[in-house]
């Protein structure tokens, strides 16, 4: 157990986070898994398409019957038959025949290519000519194509895309395996912190980090169980982290995790049975007072009570370790990308941290621009303004202007 407020780098954060066991696996219904992580390898049960189909609409020939055609001197052949959508061609084709056929058409047995309708002609007496030759496999999708059976076709803990669900639909899968969300309740604490419905008096605010959180841990892939408000009462507070332990995986607190006489987090998170400190501090700024505490399966994170700081801390520790929980290795900034950029000003770092600079991006003729965006943590507007963050290694007294940088994209970034 890390002592009080004994600050930790980074990285040791994310090597415990590594350690965590993944949440356990469910079936979803298919139109609900985009979006989601498959839980296992997807093996493709059988071949797919499965036969021989067109992809144009046109006429299935023998490649052989088309060498050398050309608009000048075109190749004729008969008209065997036409391929009807849905079924299998009860004929075969030939030397010298073809067969009329539509996009996704099954070829009949003998024919290995199609040539596009545009490059033919029918000629009557059920002959046809053939303006360009074919070579085999010419507009044509094999039985094995898009799939062999026993192909691995889609990882494990991949997020699944709608494309991945046709693919799925496709094999006849209806409720795939996945990993199950992440649920994380969500509480703001603090005497000063009002509802945003409540217009806030002298010294109040209205809750924003509650909104914040709860953003994140969608655009993250979590599901939100709302706690409310709570006041800085030891009692009030337990009970409120009490009913997320009833419900949640995750428990987000945000603010009360300072050294402060009135911070509670720590000791509230401390009083849950079988409760293990693992954090509490990170040589990082803004998000320094961070707080883990694992007790048993569920994870309680004391977030700061700055917006700013709690957003930083979300995106580097809160997503992390959301995406062990679905099995998928712990590191920040993974979803939403990274963009090179090259620094407009110089950025000041404080000894002992590593900083996370707000900047805004733009793109020249030259490249893309990172500018600093100035504010402190406790201001929203730096993080309206800025698309991102740019990290200053721990120990660096900061960055020059001119310098390459990686810009850790926040969601929506325009790029």
């Amino acid at each position: 157990m890390k002592p009080f407020f004994q600050v930790q780098t980074i990285e040791e954060v994310w090597r415990r986070m590594s350690e965590v066991a993944c949440l356990p696996s469910e079936t979803v219904p298919l139109d609900d898994a985009a979006g989601r992580t498959l839980a296992e390898d997807f093996t493709a049960p059988c071949d797919l398409p499965g036969f021989s189909r067109s992809t144009v609409d046109g006429y299935a020939v023998r490649a052989r019957d088309t060498f050398g055609a050309s608009e000048p001197q075109p190749a004729y052949l008969t008209l065997h038959g036409e391929v009807v959508m849905g079924r299998a061609p009860d004929f075969v084709l030939g030397a010298g025949q073809c067969a009329r056929v539509g996009t996704g058409g099954m070829l009949p047995e003998g024919a290995d290519a199609v040539v596009m309708v545009e490059h033919t002609s029918e000629a009557g007496q059920q002959i046809v000519e053939i303006g360009r030759s074919a070579a085999p496999g010419a507009n044509v999708i094999g039985p094995t194509d898009d799939a062999a059976a026993g192909q691995v076709l889609l990882p494990a803990r991949r997020e699944l895309r709608p494309q991945d669900v046709g693919l799925l639909a496709a094999m006849g899968v209806r409720q795939p395996r996945v990993a199950r969300r992440p649920r994380a309740g969500i509480l703001s604490t603090g005497d000063e912190v009002v509802p945003v419905d409540e217009a806030p008096g002298p010294g109040q605010v209205r809750d924003v980090n509650a909104h914040v959180l709860a953003s994140q841990v969608r655009a993250a892939g979590g599901d939100v169980i709302p706690l409310g408000l709570c006041p800085d009462d030891a009692v009030r507070l337990r009970a409120a982290v009490d009913r997320s332990l009833a419900q949640a995986d995750l428990t987000l607190l945000s603010g009360g995790s300072s050294v402060g006489s009135r911070d509670l987090t720590a000791e509230i998170f401390q009083g849950v049975p079988g409760a293990e400190l693992l954090v509490h501090g990170v040589s990082v700024a803004p998000g320094k007072p961070f707080i883990w505490v694992r007790a048993g399966d569920h994870h309680l994170l004391g977030l700061p009570g700055q917006v700013t700081s709690c957003v930083v801390a979300f995106h580097l520790f809160v997503e992390p370790l959301m995406e062990r929980l679905v099995g998928r290795p712990a590191a920040a900034f993974t979803r939403f990308g990274r963009q090179g950029a090259t620094l407009t000003r110089n950025v000041a770092a404080q000894s002992g941290r590593e900083l996370y600079q707000r900047v805004r991006i733009h793109e020249t003729e030259s490249g893309w621009l990172a500018e600093p965006v100035p504010g402190r943590s406790g201001l929203l507007r730096s993080l309206v303004q800025g698309q991102g963050l740019v990290r200053v290694p721990l120990g660096a007294e900061g960055l020059e202007e001119g310098s390459r940088v990686e810009v850790l994209l926040f969601p929506g970034a325009a790029r």
